[in-house]
């Protein structure tokens, strides 16, 4: 099973490393624009193989797609981050020319494969991916959700006291500071409510600490976060490839699931070797669909600025 992975900076780059030592792939290329760079990192990748026993092989190449034919998954990391005094129509309207260029280019030499969508607005990108490849729905997905919802259950396990791994959580709607919703009505520890051990206040700081928790590490790290990113990204492939039949929050196109049509937003799917195979309807309450409905909003106006490039 081959992945290929376009950009080889700090997320695509943790994102390849995962992948390999967890066998979860055969081969992986990371490719990227930046001459020598995606080489670079994938020689450093290998050179692990021995200490922790891996048998992935991992290859770089500087913008050449032909090294990427054959790929099951294509994972798109390209684009910019927004610099001072740059808006956010010019940031999208910069990411969607590379993104869709970047799709059409994987696709010319893997036209079956599975895109998962990291880039920057991510629902847009998503969005913008879809209706540029004209690509059924379930071959598309932006992995936003399965961040979202790892910082949430870390920030139950805080709360709470007890390991990450005991904690279940899950995070929907727009992958953003504003637009995330992290279901605290649903989360549990060990099958029982999280409510029965947090109260309300606590909960409420759990979910605000969830949705900056992006922003705080950019702030105390003075850049983008990558090793949950790329572990994210690798939990996601994983269950594609090896057909794991997880749910995973990912964005998704809806076609009247939530109340929402012509959208890419995340909700919780199964992900398995075809993609998305089921879009699972967890019963919202009232409270959570406005929210929801709020979220769906704030995304839909960002996608208004992909007009000039649809």
């Amino acid at each position: 099973m081959k992945v290929t992975i376009v950009g080889a900076g700090n997320v695509g780059a943790t994102c390849a490393d995962v992948i390999s030592y967890r066998g979860i792939a055969s081969e992986v290329v990371l490719l990227d624009i930046k001459e020598g760079f995606a080489e670079g990192k994938a020689m450093d990748i290998m050179q692990c193989a021995t200490t922790t026993v891996f048998n992935t092989k991992v290859s770089g190449s500087t913008n050449d797609y032909s090294k990427t034919a054959g790929s099951d998954v294509v994972v798109i990391t390209s684009g910019i981050p927004r610099k001072p005094g740059m808006t956010r129509e010019e940031l999208i309207g910069i990411n969607a020319g590379i993104v869709k260029s970047v799709a059409d280019n994987v696709l010319t030499h893997s036209p079956d494969a599975i895109i998962v969508v990291v880039s920057n607005p991510m629902d847009t990108m998503t969005y913008l991916t879809l209706k540029a490849t004209g690509l059924p729905k379930n071959r598309v997905i932006g992995m936003g959700g399965a961040l979202d919802s790892s910082r949430f259950k870390y920030f139950l396990s805080q709360a709470l006291q007890k390991p990450g791994n005991d904690v279940q959580g899950m995070v929907i709607g727009g992958h953003g500071d504003t637009t995330m919703i992290p279901l605290t009505r649903l989360a549990s520890y060990n099958g029982s409510p999280v409510a029965n051990f947090l109260s309300q206040e606590e909960m409420d700081k759990v979910a605000a600490s969830t949705m900056v928790g992006g922003a705080t590490l950019t702030g105390l790290l003075g850049t983008s976060a990558w090793y949950a990113p790329g572990a994210s990204v690798a939990y996601l492939v994983d269950s594609i490839l090896n057909d794991q039949k997880r749910m995973i929050p990912c964005s998704v196109m809806l076609e009247g699931e939530y109340g929402q049509n012509d959208i890419c937003i995340g909700v919780p799917c199964i992900i398995g070797k075809n993609g998305v195979e089921e879009i699972v309807d967890i019963k919202l309450n009232d409270t959570e669909k406005a929210l929801f409905a709020k979220s769906a909003e704030a995304v839909r106006n960002m996608n208004a600025d992909l007009k000039s490039v649809l």
